[in-house]
């Protein structure tokens, strides 16, 4: 495989995951100065202006990790799996927003973010079968996504 077809694998990888970021983001954007704005927050809610920056290193790492599995190729054994794995998780994680922010719905977002959390979990581990480096780039959405549970939790109980 040449340098250039290697280097647009990994610029389309990346604009993927940043693409499921911009489409989250129609929701969210939105809903942060009016719906979510107005509703109770526990004390460890960060500041909204994190939220973008956080996202948007997450889906870099995300694309890259992408790109690490695709670049093996559809012959090397775990890879289409993988791929498919990954792709409904990145479905998953747009749901989200659509839940929470879109429809302004902390309990099924709740719902939801348990399932993205396993779908994670399981890209991980089918991950883990073809690159290393691939999981070490997704362990920080994990423990983001962990966070996001426990905050989305503490929004819905405390709303």
């Amino acid at each position: 495989m040449s340098k250039g077809s290697k280097i647009l694998k990994l610029i389309i990888s990346i604009l993927i995951c940043q693409g499921a970021g911009a489409i989250g983001s129609l929701f969210t954007s939105p809903a942060i100065s009016t719906w979510y704005a107005t509703i109770q927050k526990p004390s460890f809610n960060p500041p909204n202006w994190i939220f973008a920056p956080v996202w948007i290193l997450l889906f870099l790492l995300m694309g890259i990790s992408l790109y690490l599995i695709w670049n093996k190729g559809f012959k090397y054994k775990g890879t289409k799996i993988a791929i498919f794995i990954f792709f409904v998780q990145l479905i998953l994680n747009i749901l989200w927003s659509i839940l929470f922010f879109g429809l302004q719905s902390p309990l099924f977002a709740f719902i939801e973010i348990i399932i993205l959390w396993f779908a994670i979990l399981l890209t991980i581990i089918s991950f883990y079968k073809v690159s290393k480096i691939a999981v070490y780039l997704l362990l920080p959405y994990i423990i983001w996504v962990s966070f996001a549970l426990v905050l989305n939790f503490s929004i819905l109980i405390i709303n």
